[in-house]
């Protein structure tokens, strides 16, 4: 990636402006290069749920159209981590026919149809449709940032520019950027990507309705009215409830909300206050300015599910909160003082039988540690791909600041990417490690839940986890963790069986976060992944992981296959993540494990 032409060398961590950049550093048309990512995503997903490999000649061919046709796409990359790179695909329909490229949306309904004995036309075309509207949505996400000004937000918050940097979406999904029912005007003030920001809305509730809840000497509601301070006026007996104003506009045609308003029990308080920033997650939002975030319902639905927050997730938050305050936080500090959980200690809603659960209504407060210079960078938002320009490297802040280190070290960029892996490994997997094998509670601690801090260098010095739907209690740790906090899990449905924790971690941790490191590495032309690897398998059997007690090191070191989240067939059934029991939310495939023969 290039440097400003003139004034102190561009900080790697925060976007590069590059509004002054010649043309021809640009990609030349951001549609080609969002039908490029998904169809790439959409291959990935095929080639790790079903098998599939690449024949002698590095094609990839899928049979489809019940074997009338095949569908073949060059490989240019392969990752043993599952991060691979494909060219153009193209349809044959055998001999004597001519090759007919095809493009995601294609591609999505024949690999929708190859997957099912009997497909259902209503899943494809709804696949399909998803597929589309991420291509879209891409295209507009590239067509902005290739001119837009760098963000951050107004105090150029590491935090926040991370949160920003999330341009393709998740690599192995197959619809990574799809938010449907959210219009053009909407996406661009609600997309944190397009640098978006809005004013929350207002609803003032009855307090004989209002449901909250606190681990804090301050209550939700006072939280709550001093973030919307002067800006309008409260009702006498009402308690200040923010919304999404997405969220607002859907509410009002609620049957229940409607009643709720037209008996002034809600009242409607409009936007107010200062602009909040989108984060990654779309509904979580963030201020300068305020020791607080907000994590909004939101009923669009991303990716795979509706984003409402369910009482047993705020419930979830308070009762970790609590937990780390009765003396594992300070355990845990003494072993790992770089790691900590960020906090959702308190949450604010409504209670009415008529609005069910989710009732749409409900917000949680989360603790804002970062300051705008703290380098705490989400880690989907570090390895993303910035297709942004042209050559021979594929842009990202990772590589960027893997550069910046080599030359800062004079050393090869492939050795310090090496020892940066290694030292990501103590600062921000140990510590996730530790706190499964000594307290019994493993974190869905995915690329995009994990933030991890660097030092003024860019190495790795500490992570945070975030993230109150992804607590995992043992129940082979009940006895510990209920001597700690009696009552533990009665309202939030935490506690699990050791075996559903340990397939779930094995992904969340072992697949999606580390190994999805390892192909952002190999990918992206930074490190051998084979060297990864090995140094993976060193960490995972050496005497610091086994301390930990943690089943996962060994899990990962001598299972054949591993269990895998398949996101293309997760979608292909048409499933919520949300909704229903942990261990049948989602398709899972068991997948060859890369560190077998590492």
């Amino acid at each position: 990636m290039s440097t400003a032409l003139t004034g102190a060398p561009p900080d790697p961590l925060l976007p590069a402006d590059r509004s002054a950049e010649p043309d021809q550093l640009l990609h030349p048309d951001p549609a080609v290069a969002a039908e490029q990512a998904a169809l790439e995503a959409l291959l990935r997903c095929w080639t790790r749920e079903t098998g599939a490999r690449p024949g002698p000649d590095g094609q990839l061919r899928i049979a489809v159209l019940g074997g009338a046709a095949r569908l073949s796409a060059p490989v240019r990359y392969w990752s043993p981590a599952g991060w691979h790179r494909f060219g153009p695909a193209v349809l044959s329909a055998g001999e004597g026919t001519a090759d007919a490229p095809v493009d995601a949306v294609t591609t999505a309904a024949l690999l929708a149809a190859a997957a099912a004995d009997r497909p259902d036309p209503g899943q494809v075309a709804d696949l399909a449709a998803r597929v589309a509207d991420s291509v879209v949505r891409t295209a507009d996400i590239l067509a902005h940032r290739r001119t837009a000004a760098p963000s951050g937000g107004p105090e150029r918050s590491h935090f926040l520019a991370a949160e920003q940097s999330l341009l393709l979406g998740h690599p192995l999904h197959p619809t990574p950027k799809s938010r449907d029912g959210l219009g053009p005007a909407q996406s661009a003030a609600y997309s944190p990507e397009l640098h978006g920001s809005f004013q929350l809305h207002w609803y003032a509730v009855r307090r004989d309705l209002l449901a909250a809840g606190s681990a804090l000497t301050e209550s939700a509601d006072r939280v709550t009215a001093g973030l919307l301070g002067g800006h309008a006026a409260l009702p006498p007996g009402t308690a200040a409830l923010p919304l999404h104003p997405w969220q607002a506009r859907e509410l009002a045609h609620r049957p229940a909300v409607a009643a709720l308003l037209a008996d002034g029990l809600l009242h409607d308080l409009g936007p107010a206050g200062e602009p909040w920033h989108p984060t990654s997650s779309v509904r979580t939002v963030y201020r300068p300015g305020t020791p607080w975030m907000l994590k909004l319902s939101l009923g669009l639905r991303i990716t795979n599910s509706r984003r409402e927050n369910l009482r047993k997730e705020l419930h979830r938050g308070l009762e970790v909160h609590r937990l780390l305050e009765s003396g594992l936080a300070a355990e845990w500090r003494a072993a790992h003082p770089g790691f900590d959980i960020v906090r959702d200690p308190a949450w604010i809603g409504v209670d009415h039988p008529g609005l069910g659960d989710p009732g749409g209504l409900d917000t949680v407060l989360r603790a804002q540690p970062f300051a705008p210079a703290d380098r705490a960078l989400c880690v989907a938002g570090l390895v993303a791909e910035q297709p942004l320009g042209t050559g021979d490297a594929v842009p990202s802040r990772l590589g960027d600041t893997l550069r910046a280190l080599a030359a800062r070290c004079g050393r090869p960029l492939r050795t310090v990417a090496a020892e940066w892996f290694l030292r990501y490994l103590d600062a921000v997997v140990l510590p996730v490690l530790w706190l499964d094998g000594r307290a019994g509670i493993a974190l869905e601690a995915h690329q995009q839940n994990s933030l991890v801090l660097l030092d003024a260098d860019g190495w790795p010095s500490g992570g945070r986890y975030r993230d109150n739907q992804g607590y995992y209690y043992r129940e082979g740790a009940a006895d510990r963790l209920t001597a700690r906090l009696p009552g533990l899990g009665a309202h939030s449905d935490t506690f699990l069986p050791d075996e559903v924790i340990d397939h779930h971690f094995a992904y969340y941790l072992g697949i999606n976060h580390v190994l999805g490191l390892v192909g952002a590495f190999g990918s992206q032309g930074l490190a051998d992944e084979a060297v990864l690897l090995a140094g993976l398998r060193r960490f995972l059997a050496g005497p610091r992981a086994a301390a930990t007690g943690s089943a996962l090191p060994a899990l990962l070191l001598d299972a054949p296959t591993l269990p895998c989240k398949a996101n293309l067939l997760t979608r292909i059934n048409g499933l919520d993540e949300l909704v229903g029991p942990v261990a049948t939310q989602s398709v899972y495939v068991d997948i060859p494990n890369p560190l077998a023969g590492a």
